[in-house]
């Protein structure tokens, strides 16, 4: 097995595991809020007849439930992406919880293979997910088809993780971080400036900040490191 099998293998049983034992908006992981970055733009959508959200990685609707809530008078939609069998699952049925059903669109699928097409969206939210394309050349191409994919006026909002560590709390041994791209902070940040940074482009939030808290992985308790960038922008 290869390195990028062992992490989306490492991965997938992570989120299995979270998803079956931990209810979403629950306490006691990070399931039980959505990110307050992205909640605190939907107000900009609020009164609008029709929004289109994409929200990449979706997961099982830690943010993308909350969206679909503020826009459920509307004729909007908020296209779900996730290729975990589990994570959409959920979706569909934390969806029809929570009465967003006709607003939710999930759609099983690989971030990298899923076709963005030019000025489709208004809201683009990427949290915790472009980290985990698996290559470097994926994640530009990413970048540019949302970048491309969003229409004027419109938002992105990505939350990416950067020189992530990974510590076994026991032995205090450092692990690989099951991560498939961990980039230092400077080299995200230049790859998020080179798409956005011109004029097309408003930067709205642009931070760094560090952060540390335990997980379980097979068992162990991992204290994970990182750098986390918040990046929002809105086009022109």
């Amino acid at each position: 097995m290869d390195r990028l099998e062992r992490i989306r293998l490492e991965e997938k049983t992570y989120h299995d595991v979270c998803y079956t034992e931990h209810e979403l908006f629950k306490k006691g992981t990070w399931l039980h809020k959505p990110v307050k970055t992205v909640v605190d733009l939907l107000p900009r959508f609020t009164g609008k007849k029709e929004v289109k959200v994409l929200d990449l990685g979706c997961g099982v609707g830690r943010n993308s439930i909350p969206i679909a809530q503020a826009l459920r008078n509307s004729s909007s939609h908020v296209v779900c992406v996730d290729f975990l069998d589990s994570a959409i699952t959920n979706l569909k049925k934390y969806s029809e919880q929570f009465g967003v059903e006709q607003v939710i669109q999930a759609e099983k699928s690989d971030i990298a293979t899923f076709e963005i097409s030019n000025q489709e969206y208004d809201f683009i939210v990427a949290v915790s997910s472009l980290e985990h394309l698996a290559s470097e050349h994926q994640l530009d191409e990413v970048l540019q088809q949302m970048s491309h994919g969003t229409k004027s006026h419109g938002i992105n909002c990505i939350i990416v993780n950067s020189e992530v560590e990974e510590i076994n709390v026991e032995t205090n041994e450092h692990m690989e971080p099951m991560m498939e791209l961990n980039f230092s902070t400077p080299t995200m940040m230049e790859k998020l400036n080179q798409v956005y940074q011109d004029q097309e482009w408003k930067v709205l939030t642009s931070l760094v900040k560090p952060l540390k808290f335990q997980i379980t992985r097979n068992g162990t308790t991992i204290l994970l490191k990182t750098n986390a960038i918040t990046y929002v922008v809105k086009k022109n």
